[in-house]
């Protein structure tokens, strides 16, 4: 991959990552939980959100697999004693932020079709096909990180809204693997299996999108 593509990659994934963080904060502090609102993060500014893990590294690895651009953001607290429904708000927190990428996807698409119809002079020419290498990383980025949010594997969004979805005795027992969800990615990612869950509704969507 061209040193270029992999800026812009990396620019549509910390955009991406801010955005799907951000709404998880925004879904909160609507349903009455202001921690995450307290503490900054709901901003759109990407250093409050970096993790170094599934920001940093986990693109990393991903760029030197030519494996599919995913990732994650620091996660946003929230505070169960703010939510008058908890297990049910907690469960649309969670899906703010794949909800986000979804939307993100849809805009990118939009500009992607609108940008043929710019006036074509030396200096757009300059500026559309850059414009364009963005938009559809951009898009693309969106959607794999909404399908990988999905998977239920901590500290994945998938994840808590199974556990939102359980009974309490269960969603407690699941809750338990929560320590070894990043050593489950890891294994998923390396054996291939990541990509065998991913890569279908990545598909479809994209066509869906297009």
């Amino acid at each position: 991959m061209e040193i270029g593509t992999i800026v812009l990659t990396f620019i549509g994934l910390l955009l991406a990552l801010t955005v799907h963080e951000a709404a998880h904060a925004w879904a909160a502090s609507r349903l009455g939980d202001p921690t995450a609102r307290l503490l900054g993060r709901l901003s759109l500014n990407p250093l409050v959100h970096i993790d170094p893990v599934g920001t940093v590294l986990l693109p990393l690895v991903a760029f030197t697999m030519n494996a599919p651009i995913i990732g994650w953001a620091k996660p946003v607290p929230v505070d169960g004693r703010h939510l008058r429904h908890f297990r049910r708000d907690f469960m649309w927190i969670a899906l703010a932020g794949p909800v986000s990428n979804l939307l993100l996807a849809v805009i990118a698409s939009l500009a992607l079709r609108a940008l043929p119809f710019l006036p074509l002079t030396a200096g757009t020419l300059a500026v559309v096909e850059p414009l364009g290498q963005f938009f559809y990383a951009f898009f693309r980025i969106n959607i794999l990180l909404a399908v990988f949010n999905m998977i239920p594997v901590p500290p994945l969004d998938g994840s808590n809204v199974v556990a939102a979805m359980l009974p309490a005795g269960l969603a407690h027992q699941w809750d338990r693997i929560r320590p070894f969800g990043i050593f489950i990615l890891y294994g998923l990612i390396l054996t291939g299996t990541l990509s065998a869950l991913i890569v279908p509704p990545t598909r479809f969507l994209v066509g869906l999108l297009s």
